[in-house]
This record gives C-alpha cells, sequence and structure tokens, in this order.
C-alpha cells in the first residue's frame, strides 16, 4: 500500500506535470511514430513487450518504466505525462503495481482506454496473510502471461478494429511461445532433485513461479512483495536461520535491487550470493537488444540461473 508521504509527492508532481504537459513537451524515451500506427503507452517492461509481440508494426510503444527500475518506487515524470496525454492506448500491468498511474492518467487528460493486463488471473495472496495485497508479479507463470497478452489483444483490436487480424495472429504465435517457455521449464526443473528447489530472493516476487514449477520458498532479504518493506534485526536472524536449518543453497539477487544485505546474509548464513550478471529479473527485464530484454529471455535466464545454482 502506498504511504501518505509518496502519495502526496506524486500528486503534487501530477500537478506540477499538467502545466508541463501543456508546454507540449515531447516524451523522452518514445518510440519514433509510425505513419497509421496505434499509439500505446505501455507501464513495465514486462507489458511494454507483450505489446511489442501482439502490436507488432500496427503500434508505437512508449514504455514508461525502464529495465532494471524498480516499478514499487516508481514516480512518474514530465515525458510520461505527456507520453499518456497523446496515446490511444494505455496497458497496464495491474494488480496494485502502478499506484501512481491513476493520478497521472487524471491529470493527463488522457480520454483514451486503459488495458488492465491482470484481468481474469487467479491471484495469490503474500506469505504474510495478504497483509500488503495480492501479489502483483503474475507474469512469472506463463500461463498467466497468456491472459496478459490476450487481454491485450482484445484492448489493441477494440482500440483498432481494422487491424483485429493481425492482432489475433501474433496473439497465436505468441501463446505457442509462452506455451513453450512453460513446457521447457517444467522439463528443466524435473532434472533437480525437489529437496533441492529451495528458493531465497531479494523480496517476495516469484510466488507465482514457486508456485508453479513447485519450488520451496523459504524467504525472502526485504520480507514483502513490496521493495519499500524493511527487514528487520529479528526477520534477518530468523531468515539466516531458516536457510541453515532448510539446507538452502544460495540467495539470489535482484536485477532492479541492490545486493549488498543479500550479500550480508549469504555471508552470515554460509551460502552463495547470486549477483551481477547473474541476478534475477524479479521486477524487471534485461537492457534493450539484449536476449534478457525480452520476457521470454528474461525468464528463461531466471529458470537457468536459479537451476545451475542450487544443482551446483
Amino acid at each position: 500500500m502506498m504511504n501518505k508521504q509518496r502519495l502526496l509527492r506524486i500528486t503534487a508532481a501530477a500537478a506540477a506535470l499538467t502545466v508541463i504537459a501543456g508546454c507540449g513537451a515531447k516524451a523522452a524515451g518514445s518510440e519514433p511514430a509510425s505513419t497509421g500506427a496505434l499509439a500505446v503507452v505501455a507501464t513495465t517492461p514486462e507489458v511494454a513487450d507483450f505489446v511489442r509481440n501482439i502490436g507488432g508494426a500496427d503500434v508505437t510503444v512508449t514504455q514508461i518504466i525502464k529495465p532494471n527500475v524498480d516499478p514499487h518506487e516508481y514516480e512518474p515524470t514530465p515525458a510520461d505525462l505527456q507520453a499518456i496525454a497523446t496515446a490511444k492506448v494505455v496497458v497496464k500491468s495491474g494488480v496494485g503495481l502502478e499506484e501512481w498511474l491513476g493520478t497521472t492518467i487524471t491529470s493527463a487528460g488522457f480520454t483514451g482506454a486503459v488495458v488492465d493486463s491482470s484481468s481474469g488471473v487467479t491471484l495469490r495472496e503474500g506469505e504474510e496473510g495478504g497483509e500488503h495485497g495480492p501479489d502483483p508479479h503474475i507474469w512469472h507463470d506463463p500461463r498467466n502471461a497468456k491472459i496478459m497478452v490476450t487481454n491485450i489483444e482484445k484492448g489493441l483490436a477494440a482500440a483498432e478494429p481494422g487491424k483485429a487480424a493481425a492482432f489475433a495472429a501474433n496473439l497465436t504465435t505468441y501463446t505457442a511461445e509462452l506455451d513453450k517457455l512453460d513446457a521447457d521449464t517444467v522439463a528443466a526443473f524435473a532434472t533437480l532433485p525437489a529437496q533441492d528447489r529451495k528458493l531465497v530472493t531479494n523480496h517476495d516476487a516469484f510466488g507465482y513461479y514457486v508456485a508453479r514449477y513447485q519450488l520451496q520458498f523459504v524467504g525472502s532479504v526485504i520480507p514483502s512483495m513490496d521493495t519499500s518493506a524493511e527487514l528487520s534485526g529479528k526477520q534477518l536472524t530468523d531468515l539466516v536461520a531458516k536457510i541453515r536449518a532448510t539446507g538452502t543453497k544460495a540467495i539470489f539477487a535482484e536485477s532492479s535491487l541492490p545486493p549488498k544485505t543479500a550479500e550480508a546474509i549469504a555471508q552470515q548464513a554460509g551460502v552463495k550470493v547470486v549477483a551481477g550478471e547473474d541476478a534475477l529479473f524479479g521486477d524487471s527485464l534485461g537492457a534493450a537488444g539484449t536476449p534478457e530484454g525480452t520476457y521470454l529471455g528474461a525468464e528463461r535466464h531466471n529458470t537457468q540461473v536459479i537451476l545451475e545454482a542450487l544443482a551446483g
């Protein structure tokens, strides 16, 4: 849940951005416009990649949150407001991940369609009984990703009916790739004994992945689905004890979070920390132009890194 101080900052920023947007500032980082292409704003790297795959050449996508930026702590910029103001469709990940979006859309005067890609996904609650609401990291189960891209296809087709057949064809192609990703991941984890499938991450971002591929979630450095939570001394001690008691082999850092605390806990627990180029993509994707810059590539990276670390 968004704290009051952050809500006030976003509200004030949005009010100021309204004035700036009126000056016609160009949205930084937006892709060059194509004649006749549908202008879409996508909030996160994951949904932006989904829109590109479903929309193809018939859409131009402005991605709000850049790679390796923590979406839980994101605050909108003047360029974001201008991009939303000139878009025809806004696509969000949903489940409360983009707490800033509603205020920003209102300030931008946006009157187009907002597509909630999470619609229809069965949500999980956090390990703490849902204290922070449902888990927003739905894309880590490819079956949920299929629901997300189906919602996106419907939204694009409604906004651009003349291109509906192309969007439907792209959806068929991409869902087949998602099915293959899921099948490959199931097969990969079948090679790892159940007693070795123990996961400790920077924050509780992999619940859907854990459930889908039958891993055991031992704990997280940040004891929450929200990265703004803080680890108490007792929680740190408890996590170290749990890692030792369960025989967990590694702690996995994440690309959008600093690894220092994970490294300190790993040292105390006597296990390795997986970080740097091997860090998991929990909330983000990799750099544009790399395999990990796509959803499929990032998920394959995660699986390969986890398997190699736990098998070792």
